[in-house]
Order: C-alpha cells, then structure tokens, then sequence
C-alpha cells in the first residue's frame, strides 16, 4: 500500500472518531436540553397553581379548540379573590 493511501485511510479513521464522538456528544446536549425543557415547563405548570383536574381541563380546551380563555378567566377570578 503507498504511503498516500495510508495516509488517507488514516484520517478517515481519525474523522470517523472524532465523528462519533461529536455524536456522542451532541446525544447528551440534547439530553440536557430536554431535561430543562421539562424542569421550565414543570415550574411554569406550578406556578399557576391548577390542580390536576383544572389543568387536563386546560390543555384539553387548548387542544381542541386553541382557545382556553374560559379556564384562565376563572383563575384569574380565583386568583383576585384570594387576594
């Protein structure tokens, strides 16, 4: 084999490396992004403080018609006579 060529299958096999391990890496980025996501998203649902059964009513509205108004209005009511 000439020299040219193993030069060459050699960084193929370098690029192909570092290629998985970018992959690897970008497997875990995206991991973590999502576990934010979920964390922002879990905060976000706790801090209108629905319970479960107004909150399935929520996104079930939202859902079907886009439009979950109703629901917000009543806590907003809610929220105003707590106060």
């Amino acid at each position: 084999m000439s020299k040219k060529r193993e030069k060459v299958l050699l960084e193929i096999s370098k690029t192909k490396e570092r290629i998985a391990d970018l992959q690897a890496k970008l497997r875990e980025l995206e991991r973590q992004k999502i576990e934010l996501e979920n964390t922002e998203i879990v905060e976000i649902v706790r801090s209108t403080k629905m319970n479960t059964t107004e909150l399935a009513a929520f996104l079930k509205a939202y859902r079907e018609k886009s439009d979950a108004s109703f629901i917000m209005s009543k806590q907003e009511e809610n929220n105003h006579e707590e106060s």
